[in-house]
């Protein structure tokens, strides 16, 4: 199961409740792989294997990616053919709009819309 940040920014922690200290924040969109459940929190892991807990209230299930690799091209369509329209560095959230075979549909924050190639990217 796969949530994403819902909120501008919330906390990671150590553990399921807020007496526990805050790991690091992440941003709108991040996307996290649940592994556990504690009452109204999640354990999660992301795309480094961190793992930590967020308040379940915080997070949706709008699918995001984030980028893996040190820089991702973004392409025109589907294709290593395709022409290149733009370029996403590592850590860069996307929001996903499609998906084929090996390739995903994302949407830059600044706007930019087009194909990553999927071994680039985590999430959805």
């Amino acid at each position: 199961e796969m949530v994403s940040v819902a909120r501008p920014e919330i906390n990671m922690r150590a553990g399921a409740g807020t007496q526990h200290p805050t790991l690091w924040s992440l941003s709108q969109g991040y996307p996290l792989q649940v592994t556990g459940r504690s009452g109204s929190w999640l354990k999660v892991r992301d795309f480094e294997n961190d793992t930590g807990w967020v308040y379940r209230p915080l997070v949706n299930t709008t699918p995001h990616h984030i980028v893996k690799s040190k820089v991702a091209n973004i392409r025109s369509t589907p294709s290593t053919r395709s022409r290149v329209l733009g370029k996403a560095e590592r850590g860069e959230v996307l929001r996903t709009l499609d998906r084929r075979a090996d390739w995903v549909k994302v949407q830059q924050e600044g706007g930019l819309r087009g194909w990553v190639s999927k071994p680039l990217l985590w999430g959805w």
